[in-house]
C-alpha cells in the first residue's frame, strides 16, 4: 500500500511561470524524497510601472511517504 502526501508552497522567478515550477520542485526536493508531481493551484504576476517583475506560482506537491 502506497501513502501520499501534499505539501503546499509558492515560488518565484523573474523569468516565467514555467521557470517558478521548476525552481519550487527543486527547492522542495533538497528536503523531500519521493516527489511524484505538483499542481499549479494558482498563478499571479507582480507588476511594477507597467513591466512584469515576477511570476509567482502556489503548488501542491504529492509526494509517497516512506
Amino acid at each position: 500500500m502506497s501513502v501520499a502526501k501534499i505539501i503546499e508552497l509558492t515560488s518565484t522567478s523573474a523569468e516565467s511561470f514555467e521557470d517558478a515550477c521548476k525552481q519550487g520542485i527543486a527547492k522542495a526536493g533538497e528536503t523531500v524524497r519521493n516527489i511524484q508531481g505538483a499542481w499549479v493551484d494558482g498563478q499571479e504576476v507582480i507588476v511594477n510601472d507597467g513591466d512584469v517583475k515576477e511570476f509567482h506560482v502556489h503548488l501542491k506537491v504529492t509526494f509517497l511517504v516512506d
